[in-house]
């Protein structure tokens, strides 16, 4: 039998592409650093030392350069009293954008962008950063180029999450204490208008189009959906149980999808777009807050700050595959392609340390890769082969049957 499939592999192979190669970047804010990690082969590539409180981050369109927000301002969570939060020590040297050449993964540079940024989105022509600075109730819009900001604008108190519209005209900022978001007119950075939305708004997500946002409600378990421009009407579209916290918020247009991070409810809410119905509730690690999608739609990644490990969720069954241990408190995640300049020297041999891992065919028996035969391998998951041959899939009848030719000594003695 597995002869026949051995065969049928080969066969399929050549009609189908290899794995692209891509990244995924994690910011631990209590380990001062981001971990990169080969989504292919769901590896630690590198901890990058970055600063303090690294949390919100963001990747340029190639994903040459990775942008981090870093804050000198210590933790100082809800529960505790704005007066006792006032009297921690502060290090206003260490806030800024930190900049990372993903290629040689180094910081290379920081930009001032106001006190105390956590989250920021970048302008659609990618010369800009809008930055929200969460004590000073204001947004700072920087030029990358020249590292300046060029204007600060209020908005309400706690800013919090950032996003601007596919099209570029407005970035929407979520106002944590004041339970609103404010709609900025990207070309006069000029608020055109406030709007009630929630409790303790966090995060948002765009249809394609840009004319719809939703934006999670962490203290009243629930999403929002809201016109653009105008910002109303304003509408719940989803009341999730009370444990849930919702946070992070990403649409997936293509499968009619959103995915919510519940924090301290410990899931990732899954909702039908089109019907807002709940299609399930995905556990993973403790706490989730940032999440990312892959660009294939496939794999979710969700940062769980407690558990010190990030859960990959496998969306075409809507269940957690793995967790993947990083640094220490993990805030956000993104997700993109391998850096333009290529694989870095080391990370092969990185690779080829991981040891084969017992996988399952398509049929459903357990198969070890070091008992197939030296060359040749077949699996589930396109990991178990360490990248270490050109790896094939093919047709979802076949439940993602993936081969590997070459394999060579990366099997042997597994």
């Amino acid at each position: 039998m597995v002869s026949r499939i051995l065969w049928l592999g080969i066969v399929l192979a050549g009609l189908v592409g290899p794995a692209e190669a891509s990244r995924l970047y994690v910011s631990n804010e209590d380990g001062e650093s981001v971990t990169v990690l080969d989504t292919n082969t769901s590896t630690v590539i590198e901890n990058i030392a970055i600063g303090k409180r690294p949390r919100g981050l963001k990747l340029n369109a190639d994903g040459s350069q990775l942008f981090v927000a870093v804050s000198g301002l210590p933790k100082c969570p809800p529960s505790v009293p704005d007066e006792e939060c006032a009297k921690l020590e502060r290090d206003l040297k260490a806030d800024g954008i930190a900049v990372v050449d993903t290629a040689t993964q180094k910081v290379v540079k920081v930009l001032h962008a106001g006190s105390d940024p956590e989250q920021f989105a970048l302008s659609r022509d990618g010369k800009r950063l809008f930055v929200a600075n969460e004590d000073s109730a204001t947004l700072s819009v920087v030029d990358i180029k020249s590292g300046t900001v060029v204007q600060r604008v209020p908005v309400g108190r706690e800013p919090e999450g950032v996003a601007v519209t596919p099209d570029g005209r407005w970035v929407l900022v979520t106002n944590e204490s004041d339970n609103s978001v404010s709609i900025i007119d990207t070309r006069t950075l000029k608020i055109v208008k406030s709007v009630q939305v929630g409790k303790r708004p966090r995060d948002v997500a765009f249809t394609p189009d840009g004319r719809t946002a939703y934006v999670s409600g962490e203290f009243d378990a629930s999403v929002y959906r809201m016109t653009l421009p105008q910002g109303e009407p304003v509408e719940r579209v989803m009341e999730l149980r009370k444990e849930a916290r919702p946070m992070g918020i990403l649409l997936d247009s293509g499968r009619n999808r959103l995915y919510v991070s519940t924090g301290r409810g410990g899931t990732v809410a899954v909702i039908d777009s089109t019907t807002n119905k709940l299609l399930s509730e995905v556990k993973v690690g403790t706490r989730p807050w940032g999440i990312a999608l892959s660009k294939d739609g496939r794999w979710l990644y969700t940062a769980n700050g407690p558990s010190d490990d990030i859960s990959v969720i496998d969306t075409s069954t809507l269940s957690a595959v793995r967790n993947i241990r990083v640094g220490r408190s993990p805030w956000g995640v993104a997700f993109g392609p391998q850096p333009p300049a290529g694989q870095r020297s080391g990370e092969a041999e990185s690779s080829r340390s991981q040891s084969a891992a017992t996988v399952r065919l398509g049929l459903g028996f357990p198969i070890a890769l070091g008992h197939l035969l030296r060359g040749v391998g077949v699996a589930e998951d396109a990991a178990a082969f360490a990248r270490q041959a050109r790896v094939f899939r093919v047709g979802r009848s076949l439940d993602e049957v993936v081969v590997a030719q070459g394999v060579g000594d990366a099997i042997d003695g597994t």
